[in-house]
């Protein structure tokens, strides 16, 4: 059998936020530059005639996984957690044609990348497991997700 390998793609994406009840400056609306990496482990591929051959999992296929999932909903969106006073501020901004995205959690780095590690696993291929997720909203501060914490 050959080695395990784990491959990593990089994303990035705008996307607004506001944390309500919290105690600092983020209560108030405002976005980030979310940089995503995104690390699945497998076997590379050994069937000599397969299209695929000697890749654990096409780039391609990764991205479009992760774009469908994850960028094309988050970019340039505005998440509020659902279960907040601020639905009446997501109202207010969708009603203005403002791209909103309502979740049933608290939209810190850490609950996003929980929510993304759920996305992604459920789309990828069965001999493909999902190893872990980087998400970084600043230079200097991220949250990470490992398969093998959970």
């Amino acid at each position: 059998m050959s080695s395990k390998i784990r491959i990593t793609k990089q994303f990035t994406f705008e996307t607004g936020h506001a944390l309500y009840g919290y105690d600092g400056k983020c209560k108030n609306v405002h976005g980030h530059s979310y940089k995503l990496s995104v690390t699945v482990i497998g076997h590379p591929i050994s069937d000599t005639n397969h299209v695929k051959y000697g890749m654990v999992i096409d780039f391609g296929d990764l991205k479009k996984i992760v774009k469908n999932e994850i960028v094309d909903v988050f970019d340039h969106a505005t998440v509020f957690n659902k279960n907040t006073p601020h639905v009446e501020l997501a109202k207010e901004l969708e009603h203005r044609g403002h791209n909103v995205l309502l979740v049933d959690y608290q939209p810190t780095s850490e609950m996003m990348v929980i929510d993304f590690a759920e996305k992604i696993k459920s789309q990828l291929p069965s001999h493909i497991a999902l190893h872990s997720l980087k998400l970084q909203e600043t230079e200097t501060s991220f949250a990470e997700w490992y398969a093998s914490d959970n």
